[in-house]
């Protein structure tokens, strides 16, 4: 009842079409149940007597409530559809905003795909069940009892047959259901994995197409919808001997009602038209028994659903702004206090990810970050714009604990630019608004300009206009990783976070990207996350980091000497630098700022060059 409770809060404006629509149903039984009786009259008054009067009289009546019945029955089905689909709407709506609140670590209490099947088959399954409940609920009992209560009017005896066909009827389909319910509560997990794979299969849809793997896709999605199909039969085929047992129970009813009414009929004790009534009864009682039936199995799958919602609602964001909140940061500056932080998993576990975390980095500081797969580097610059929540110790930015700030103005002011960041279904100007939505093209273009995006913008066919696609997928890696660095540009951040997300582009317009970075935003704080130590070049202080921990944290030139992890790194990528042919050096040697080779650009490389490369890249700048 709680869960009805909470999910029924949930009409707003829905509440006078979700009265009305069981109101007209009331009206509408009323009418249906004086049917027979006005049938009994119409027989022993008119047709018995040959009196054509009262069949015209009885008969025009019958019309008049059948007709009354069918208008306002429409009127219920009407009322019922907006309210369930009103319903069904803020429950989605609720649903969405609740999830915008969410943390990460909440997200990650629940799967996407099973926040999808929430918001969309779940809540599909509450609107159903809402809608049964608001018509059939409201029919099904006030027609079983007012049949009833007609049948003991005419025929006390006779009413006992109802009463033995529905104690039996009750029991088998009580019985069914005991069993089919559990089985719906499985189903809707199920769900859950089966749009998990639907989804993994169409984001990744090209490296599928790339590995060959759209037989062991296929047979995966087989797998999960074999397993809903396997359900949904073994519970259907419970509630099909919903059918047969009505069937024996109608019939039975009219079998014995015909036995006993025609001596009741012989003996004087009721007429003709009484037992046509009878008989109309019946059906009306047992098809009211069928309707309760449905209506259970449909409130059990609907139960589930209406949990599963419920859960989502009353998840509690584990990230909240303090009441009174900093409304702004005052500069990049970066603290961590001997932080500690382990993602935790369902029960509670978790491996730590991060462990006394101490670092102090000033504003407009360009600090690079290294590190193996796993080492904890993303971890921690989702502390800074409190993605996460510390398990210990303090994150600062600005020289403020990053949990005193509004959380919208701190991550406003933390601009995460990640290797894999998304594009939206738009234009490439609707995309980059994202940054600053009331950007104009001048300010637009000299973002991408910065982040060297502007060099592919202006061979689009529709230039800033140039229609993208969803995620992305009608640009290149290193095109969508250029417009989420302008699209951060934008915010023009207190500290910008580059987590990866030059990975795609090639070393020269990486460095170029870098050096408008120096230029254009000197006072912002750039955090650069890279695996190649090229990306390091701009930054005044390299951080190493291993299994969660501080290694060291220093300019280059002492990592190489002091950091045996950077000095292996460094040598491991210069080696592979220096053997490079020279037409990739080359590449590397052009300057896209100048427009021509410049052998002073590639002398800044962190590794040797070859003499004879030196002099012939020195032959080209003179060209």
């Amino acid at each position: 009842m709680d869960t009805i409770r909470k999910l029924l809060s949930h009409l707003g404006e829905y509440r006078r079409p979700a009265l009305i629509a069981p109101l007209c149903t009331l009206v509408a039984v009323g009418m249906e149940v004086l049917i027979p009786y006005i049938m009994a009259m119409l027989i022993d008054q008119g047709i018995s007597k040959g009196d054509m009067g009262k069949v015209w009289l009885f008969g025009g009546i019958m019309l008049a409530c059948a007709f009354v019945s069918l208008v306002i029955d429409s009127a219920s089905a009407v009322f019922g559809s907006r309210a369930s689909t009103g319903l069904a709407s803020n429950l989605r709506d609720a649903l969405f905003e609740k999830v915008q609140t969410y943390s990460f670590s909440n997200i990650d209490k629940f799967s996407t795909a099973g926040l999808v099947t929430r918001m969309t088959t779940d809540v599909t399954n509450v609107q159903n069940a809402f809608n049964m409940s608001l018509i059939i609920a409201t029919r099904a009992p006030i027609s079983l009892v007012a049949s009833l209560v007609m049948s003991v009017v005419i025929s006390p005896k006779l009413s006992l047959v109802f009463i033995a066909a529905m104690v039996v009827l009750s029991a088998a389909l009580i019985a069914i259901m005991l069993k089919a319910m559990p089985l719906f509560g499985q189903v809707f997990k199920r769900y859950d994995a089966l749009n998990a794979s639907v989804q993994e299969n169409v984001t990744a849809i090209r490296v599928v197409k790339a590995f060959v793997r759209e037989d062991h896709e296929d047979q995966k999605f087989t797998h999960a919808a074999d397993e809903v199909h396997d359900l949904f039969v073994r519970a259907e085929s419970l509630l099909a001997f919903n059918n047969p047992v009505m069937g024996v129970a109608i019939y039975g009813c009219i079998i014995a009602l015909s036995w006993f009414g025609t001596h009741s009929i012989l003996a004087g004790d009721i007429s003709t038209g009484q037992l046509t009534s009878l008989l109309g009864y019946v059906f009306n009682v047992l098809i009211s028994l069928m309707m309760l039936t449905m209506i259970f199995v449909m409130v059990s799958m609907s139960a589930a659903s209406g949990q599963r919602i419920v859960e989502v609602l009353e998840e509690e964001p584990d990230i909240v702004s303090p009441e009174d909140a900093l409304t702004e940061v005052p500069n990049g500056s970066i603290d961590f206090d001997a932080v500690s932080f382990q993602y935790r998993s369902g029960d509670g576990e978790g491996q730590e990810t991060l462990a006394g975390i101490d670092l102090h980095i000033d504003s407009g500081e360009t600090i690079g970050v290294l590190g193996g797969t796993g080492s904890g580097k993303s971890t921690l610059v989702a502390l800074i714009s409190r993605l996460y929540d510390v398990d210990s110790g303090a994150v600062r930015v600005g020289g403020n604990d990053v949990c005193a700030y509004d959380t919208e103005v701190l991550r406003d002011s933390v601009a995460v630019v990640l290797q894999q960041n998304t594009l939206f279904s738009g234009t490439i100007l609707d995309n980059l608004r994202w940054g600053k939505p009331d950007a104009t093209l001048e300010e637009c273009q000299a973002a991408c300009a910065a982040a060297c995006a502007d060099e592919f913008i202006d061979r689009m066919p529709d230039g800033y206009d140039t229609m993208i696609e969803q995620g992305g997928t009608n640009v290149s890696g290193g095109q969508r990783q250029r417009l989420c660095i302008a699209r951060a540009l934008l915010k023009r951040p207190r500290v910008l976070v580059l987590d990866d997300s030059t990975s795609a582009v090639d070393t020269a317009t990486d460095a170029s990207i870098q050096r408008a970075f120096a230029e254009q935003i000197p006072d912002t704080t750039k955090i650069i996350i890279s695996q190649r130590v090229s990306s390091f070049g701009s930054c005044d202080r390299i951080l190493v980091l291993d299994a969660g921990r501080v290694v060291a944290f220093a300019p280059e030139a002492k990592l190489i000497e002091t950091c045996d992890i950077y000095r292996d790194v460094h040598d491991t990528q210069n080696k592979a630098g220096a053997g490079a042919d020279f037409d990739k050096l080359e590449g590397i040697a052009y300057d896209p700022i100048s427009q021509r080779f410049d052998p002073a650009f590639a002398s800044e490389l962190p590794f040797e060059v070859d003499p004879a490369v030196e002099v012939e890249l020195a032959r080209k700048a003179g060209e």
